[in-house]
């Protein structure tokens, strides 16, 4: 955005009600890519 008065108001609106949610653990994306990756990567030719 051009104007940055107007991105924090855009901003002030967005978060007023928010909640705010702790989480724990290992990422999906973190998970995700520990599937994908072979156990020994000179054999995936």
């Amino acid at each position: 955005m051009e104007n940055p008065t107007l991105a924090d108001a855009i901003l002030d609106r967005l978060v007023h009600n928010a909640h705010r949610i702790q989480l724990t653990g290992d990422s999906m994306r973190k998970q995700m890519a520990n599937v994908n990756v072979p156990e020994n990567p000179e054999d995936s030719s």
